[in-house]
């Protein structure tokens, strides 16, 4: 489709050139939708062009538009407010734009990458085995699947990856826990999720780990030796040693509640609508970055201690020293995170590398693109972590090791549950089938709850409030539905009544405003697609879906469609209509949003 910005950008170097005899700046050529309190479509800011032209603004202004009027007809009328001169685009671009737009069909807006596209692996989830994903996950998944998407839509080819942490002190804890006091407990005895039920035993550790300490700081020891001498603790860094030395019955316990953990796991992903291309563990990628460590030992890169513990002097470039490898040989994350890093890299082509991780973790990455780098790696620099902000609830921070998080799986049956009710209550499936019904609420309950995240700017923190995000009224994911399937219902009654929306267009039927602005709406979704992938920011489709919503949805009250007597008229709302509920289809979708056909 025309690129309407383009076009009038170089109308407007055109007629500055032709009235002032100097060609403009591409940077000076500053042209924005015009204000809903005035007339036009476009508002070019002439400000920059009164000083080189010796007038005043208001003076240039005119001039510039009685030059475009009379010059091009793509501009019908402008009038001038001050400095800023607002220019209506003719009636009849608008009408071949919508033709462009019907043409389109379901990939509008979107730029599908060829065989050669250069490749993009996002990195996302990263759960820990010894607990079940929670709100903080939702979150990470979320924007993880949905920059996926829409990297994609942007010509990029994507690979999207999943690093599990399924080894470590915290995967020692859940394990320990359930051998001295499981009882031999499984998922199929309890009736539990695994992930569910090895979540549970990382409870019970910390709550009987806290007992220990207690008991040992009323014996007269202090709290930071308590904490290091306590039993537990003592045995879960023995089990962590054993795990290492590849004991066999250690090995055995972990593979055993791991694959617990991920049948728990793969249930939740598949509820939530994500996926992913390559899973990493870290039981295998540590090992590479421990050689790797060992390698930047041997060349000087890194230092060993008197304990035998390896660290990395990063103090001439403003960070600290950082741990790679603990006295006792053991790794940490970073050593993880360099092994993974080298692996992915040899795995595939890697044009980005993108780790959407919370910004708690801001420090991390800094780090780990310095480590990368001086290990000699080319692309250790070129590392992107996308930093996003921690979800709260109403009530505060969520603790896993003390169990006051909010679950996933809890939390996608309670939304779904509210949305059935919810619609039921306001009588908006009282002609659904009961299959239908449940469809219909867990799209709406999935979709609101995915909304709600998505159309916060991710780099913010975010207060979720379950009951503002099922609303069916205001910038919620279940407004955007309705508002998709009363379009679909529109479309289902002109078949019925036999229209045929396929027809071509009258020429002599132009827009009139109202359709002249939902169109106008329609023709920026490829730039807003575009903006998403350069910022990294679901928001901003999230947001532009919202208002080509709202701006439909007065449409719909200002102007008959199927009542509508004049049928060329008639004909060129539906089309209008129907290039909406697509374009607030493909938007939804790269949200990860379902959008139903009937509600």
């Amino acid at each position: 489709m025309r690129n309407l910005q383009e076009t009038l950008e170089a109308l407007v170097a055109d007629a500055v050139l032709a009235l002032y005899g100097k060609a403009p700046q591409k940077r000076d050529i500053q042209l924005q939708k015009t204000k809903k309190d005035f007339e036009g479509d476009v508002t070019l800011v002439v400000f920059p062009f009164a000083k080189p032209a010796g007038k005043r603004p208001e003076e240039v202004a005119e001039e510039i538009g009685r030059y475009l009027c009379e010059h091009h007809d793509l501009l019908c009328a402008f009038n001038v407010i001050k400095g800023f001169l607002n220019l209506t685009v003719s009636s009849s671009y608008w009408l071949e734009a919508l033709e462009e737009l019907r043409s389109c069909g379901t990939n509008y807006g979107c730029r599908e990458g060829g065989s050669d596209a250069a490749l993009m692996m996002i990195e996302y989830s990263s759960p820990n085995t010894n607990k079940p994903l929670h709100l903080g996950h939702i979150r990470n998944n979320l924007l993880g699947y949905s920059l996926s998407e829409i990297q994609k839509a942007n010509g990029w080819k994507v690979v999207k990856t999943n690093i599990v942490n399924d080894r470590g002190i915290h995967i020692c804890k859940s394990m320990l826990a359930w051998k001295l006091f499981g009882n031999g407990e499984t998922p199929e005895s309890t009736g539990l999720k695994g992930d569910h039920l090895v979540g549970k035993y990382y409870v019970v550790f910390d709550r009987e780990y806290k007992a220990e300490v207690k008991a040992l700081v009323e014996g007269g020891m202090s709290e930071e030796e308590a904490r290091k001498n306590a039993p537990l603790m003592q045995q879960a860094q023995e089990m962590l040693r054993a795990w290492e030395q590849g004991d066999r019955e250690t090995r055995l316990l972990w593979e055993r509640m791991n694959a617990w953990v991920y049948n728990g796991f793969d249930e939740t992903y598949r509820k939530l609508g994500v996926d992913f291309d390559k899973i990493y563990y870290e039981s295998d990628t540590y090992l590479e970055g421990k050689q790797e460590v060992e390698r930047g030992l041997d060349e000087g890169v890194f230092v060993r201690r008197d304990d035998g513990s390896v660290w990395a002097d990063l103090k001439p470039e403003g960070l600290d020293e950082k741990l790679l490898l603990r006295a006792d040989g053991t790794s940490v994350y970073m050593t993880q995170d360099i092994g993974t890093a080298k692996m992915r890299y040899d795995d595939y082509p890697i044009e980005r590398m993108v780790y959407v991780v919370g910004n708690e973790q801001n420090y991390h990455f800094q780090v780990l693109a310095l480590l990368l780098d001086k290990l000699g790696f080319q692309w250790g620099k070129n590392l992107l972590h996308f930093s996003y902000g921690m979800v709260e609830l109403p009530e505060g921070k969520m603790k896993s090791r003390e169990g006051t998080v909010v679950d996933a799986d809890d939390l996608m049956a309670e939304m779904i549950a509210t949305a059935r009710q919810t619609a039921i209550e306001s009588g908006k499936l009282d002609d659904c089938s009961p299959e239908e019904v449940d469809e219909i609420a867990r799209m709406v309950g999935l979709g609101a709850l995915k909304y709600f995240i998505l159309k916060v700017d991710p780099r913010k923190n975010m207060l979720f409030n379950p009951k503002e995000s099922i609303d069916f009224n205001g910038n919620t994911g279940p407004f955007i539905q309705y508002t998709h399937a009363r379009i679909k219902s529109v479309l289902r009654k002109a078949a019925e009544q036999g229209i045929n929306c396929n027809a071509a267009l009258d020429r002599n039927c132009l827009p009139g405003p109202k359709e002249r602005a939902l169109i106008q709406a329609l023709t920026e979704f490829p730039a807003v697609v575009a903006q998403a992938g350069k910022e990294f920011s679901p928001s901003l489709i999230a947001n532009y879906v919202y208002e080509l919503v709202k701006e439909y949805n007065q449409f719909y009250h200002d102007c008959s469609i199927l009542r509508e007597e004049d049928p060329e008229r008639r004909l060129l709302r539906l089309v209008l209509s129907s290039c909406v509920a697509s374009t607030v289809k493909t938007g939804m979708r790269l949200l990860g949003i379902e959008v139903p056909e009937r509600m």
